[in-house]
């Protein structure tokens, strides 16, 4: 059976969020993959409702940025992994295991997305229109300020409460080194190198190989099981 990441690219946003909602009706709620895919369906379906709004400058270069970020998601989602970039594959191999708090199901998975994804999406927009990442900065921001209002609202949900301290502690020490913005920020900046290099295959390669590994090792400090503290 053919699911909805095994098809090919998504071509609008729509398509998006209806193989993301596909997606979520698969899994079983505690799922680490579902816990991510949740969050993002929920920024696709807020950022889907800013462009019908008029909240971007221009909507159809937010929408083209939207979907090639999101299809990069979808392609890692294909074989549960076995050749998904390396920054998946914490997430997608801690996915069951005990111990592991669905915020940081959550935040591994923007981890990967953002830190990763979100600098070669850009670069693939930039392919497609010849333009340069410079051209795409309102864009950028658009997404970027979306991606930062789920975040804030993941953790208020997500976080645990008072009662369970001794967990609560640890979970916020190991998250709390972990910053959207910043990875923000450093997206861009890879985004901004990659296009440099888009004439240089070889270190086009390597950068993006790189990027791929520091992505996946933070991901894995996030994804420590709290019973190893």
């Amino acid at each position: 059976m053919t699911t909805t990441a095994q098809r090919g690219a998504p071509a609008a946003v729509n398509d998006v969020v209806a193989r993301m909602r596909e997606l979520a009706g698969a899994l079983p709620p505690g799922d680490g993959v579902a816990v991510f895919n949740r969050v993002y369906l929920s920024v696709t379906e807020e950022v889907r409702r800013r462009l019908a709004d008029g909240h971007f400058a221009d909507p159809r270069e937010a929408a083209d940025l939207t979907t090639r970020f999101a299809a990069r998601y979808l392609a890692a989602m294909t074989d549960g992994g076995g050749r998904a970039p390396h920054c998946w594959r914490p997430l997608l191999r801690a996915r069951s295991r005990p111990g592991i708090h669905p915020l940081q199901f959550a935040l591994a998975g923007i981890n990967a997305h953002v830190g990763h994804d979100l600098a070669l999406a850009v670069v693939d927009t930039c392919r497609a229109s010849g333009r340069p990442p410079a051209a795409y900065a309102d864009e950028f921001d658009g997404v970027g300020g979306v991606l930062t209002a789920i975040e804030i609202r993941v953790r208020e949900e997500l976080m645990p409460g008072p009662d369970p301290l001794e967990r609560c502690e640890p979970l916020s020490h190991r998250l709390g080194a972990w910053s959207l913005a910043r990875a923000r920020d450093g997206a861009w900046a890879a985004a901004r190198l990659l296009w440099s290099l888009r004439e240089r295959p070889a270190a086009f390669r390597e950068c993006a190989d790189t990027l791929d590994a520091a992505v996946a090792l933070l991901g894995r400090a996030l994804l420590t099981p709290l019973d190893d503290d």
